[in-house]
């Protein structure tokens, strides 16, 4: 049987992951909604030469 202390680190992780997750959506979300964006798409590619 696995140890119980496993089964806790585990599930802090994930709740630890879900946060991280949630607050870079959050943040992202966040900064996308203010001001302009700028999207060029692939035709923004360095021209060489």
């Amino acid at each position: 049987m696995s140890d119980p202390r496993n089964i806790l680190y585990f599930l802090l992780g994930i709740i630890v992951v879900a946060f991280i997750v949630l607050g870079y959506n959050f943040y992202h979300a966040k900064w996308q909604t203010e001001g302009a964006q700028i999207n060029g798409g692939p035709t923004t590619a360095v021209r060489a030469g």
